[in-house]
């Protein structure tokens, strides 16, 4: 819960399709039992929505605050980890560990996961879609619930965005801190995060860009 004390959502600017926005016009209907979702295929992945995430984090704490502040919860947001567990991202309070799910690098079983765990907010990584065939029981599940999905890309930079997040020095701090922590990774795998997110600064802030997805768009990614 360090996030709770140190953020707060006037460090984020939102634009969607070239306007300023708020997280509610990201999230509509954006609330306190909303489940996000990001699905983690590169090492550390999860840094490149770093800022989606943070953003949502702190916009849950808001509601939080609003009720007392006197508080202690963490938001139920949950990283899937296609394969193998691809770094320790707690310092995005993406917490206890456990949300840091390892799944089997197939489809099926990745909507069975963010299924199991009600995600209303499905974020993918960017990439070419597949053609996918997945049981009736979970496409039906998925379409009931899941509002709102995007693309991100690990490098913090997707192709034709059409959404950008700026955050500032702290935000990038957790980044930092989550490339250092996490055991397993490669030094060069380390070293090209860390380069790649100073290339994400303008007018010295980091700004990361997504794409909004239909359903069966990200589903196509999974």
């Amino acid at each position: 819960m360090h996030t709770a004390q140190e953020l707060s959502s006037s460090d984020f600017a939102i634009e969607v399709a070239g306007r300023s926005a708020s997280l509610q016009d990201l999230f509509p209907g954006f609330g306190e039992r909303d489940r996000a979702g990001v699905v983690v295929r590169r090492p550390c992945g999860a840094v490149g929505a770093s800022t989606l995430l943070l953003a949502a984090v702190t916009a849950f704490y808001d509601i939080q605050r609003e009720k007392s502040e006197d508080f202690f919860i963490y938001p139920d947001y949950f990283l899937f980890h296609a394969d193998r567990l691809w770094g320790d991202h707690g310092m995005l309070d993406v917490w206890p560990s456990h949300k840091e799910v390892v799944i089997a690098d197939e489809p099926e079983e990745l909507l069975r996961a963010v299924n199991d765990r009600a995600i209303t907010r499905l974020v993918v990584q960017d990439g070419p879609p597949r053609p996918l065939a997945f049981e009736r029981e979970s496409l039906a599940s998925a379409r009931q619930r899941i509002v709102t999905a995007l693309a991100y890309s690990a490098s913090g930079r997707v192709s034709d965005p059409d959404v950008r997040l700026a955050g500032n020095g702290v935000t990038e701090s957790y980044v930092a801190a989550v490339l250092d922590r996490s055991e397993g990774i490669a030094p060069g795998d380390r070293d090209e995060l860390a380069a790649g997110r100073d290339r994400l600064h303008e007018e010295g802030l980091p700004v990361e860009t997504y794409r909004r997805l239909t359903l069966d768009e990200a589903l196509a990614r999974l």
